[in-house]
């Protein structure tokens, strides 16, 4: 176990470090900081000294050096747009973002779950049939028309939720949430309802395909010849060998909820990092462009390896080819 975790650890620093190269390439190649700074009218001496000041007048490596020493202490400078601090622009608008993903992935997980294990044990159902029409339309709508459709409907039509913003929020040291407000489950629910709909139906798909398969399998065979009743078969057997590479891409789809919330983010205003990162695409914002390339980064990392060890825990075949190859 320990030997399995070291492992992911270095493939995680590798990762990591590659991830903050293709940053610092960003700082290389993409724009010129100093004039951003500076502006067009600057003189070569003013340029010539911020640069020294800045330290992009050193060797190549050198600077690529600095670089990781800071972003490893969460320091990317100062925006070019801002002119405030990357770490502190992040951490405002990082809780929006990981509110929302949470309550998109609990949705997902909560909805998705039960309407895979019935779509599977009823297939010729009519709302099993109805279940997989609207994960073929949850599928191939893109979503930010799924948004407009939203705030066109709930809240243009009906007036029961707002279009925008995030809230009456709560500060809790140096955080804040909307969750603890009932204006702010107002504002998060068309977002988060948005966001969900495609991980709701992949799960839902995912979860039936392997329910049908676990379901013809020989030990369920097994269970029905010993009497067993079908809800200890498909709740206490089926499901439980269901869930194991459901998990899998659940984990990874919830890294991919923080990383690709920027159109939802954007189609509602919501203040979050996806929000903040278009907003420097636009602006040509070099330092913050780094900053969420490698924080996204750290998130996946961090759920990969977390998910690579639960599987280790519940899937016990790890543990016997593991034994097995030592």
């Amino acid at each position: 176990m320990i030997a399995f975790i070291f492992q992911r650890l270095a493939q995680a620093a590798i990762v990591m470090i590659s991830v903050a190269l293709i940053a610092f390439v960003l700082f290389q190649y993409v724009g010129d900081p100093v004039v951003f700074l500076l502006g067009q009218d600057a003189t070569p001496d003013q340029i010539r000294q911020l640069r020294s000041d800045l330290g992009l007048d050193q060797p190549v490596f050198v600077q690529f050096w600095h670089f990781l020493v800071n972003a490893v202490q969460g320091e990317f400078g100062l925006s070019l747009r801002q002119g405030a601090k990357v770490s502190r622009l992040i951490a405002e608008r990082l809780p929006a973002t990981l509110e929302l993903a949470l309550v998109a992935g609990v949705l997902s997980l909560v909805v998705g779950i039960p309407m895979g294990v019935y779509a599977a044990l009823k297939r010729g159902h009519w709302l099993s049939q109805l279940f997989m029409t609207v994960s073929l339309l949850g599928v191939s709508l893109p979503t930010f028309l799924i948004g407009i459709l939203l705030i066109l409907v709930f809240s243009v039509n009906l007036g029961w939720f707002p279009s925008f913003g995030r809230g009456d929020v709560v500060a809790l040291g140096g955080w804040t949430t909307s969750l603890l407000t009932a204006n702010g489950w107002l504002h998060i629910t068309l977002p988060a309802v948005t966001l969900a709909i495609f991980q709701l139906t992949l799960i839902m798909r995912l979860v039936r395909a392997e329910m049908l398969e676990v379901l013809r399998t020989d030990y369920i065979k097994f269970a029905r010849a010993r009497g067993l009743s079908d809800r200890a078969i498909h709740f206490g057997h089926a499901l439980k060998n269901t869930l194991v590479p459901v998990m899998t891409i659940t984990g990874l789809q919830l890294g991919g909820l923080i990383a690709f919330a920027i159109i939802t983010e954007t189609v509602f205003q919501w203040p979050g990092m996806g929000l903040l990162f278009l907003q420097a695409v636009t602006f040509a914002d070099i330092p913050i462009m780094a900053a969420y390339l490698c924080l996204i980064a750290l998130i996946f990392v961090v759920i990969n390896l977390v998910v690579d060890l639960l599987y280790f825990v519940v899937d016990p075949r790890l543990r016997i080819e593991r034994v097995a190859g030592h």
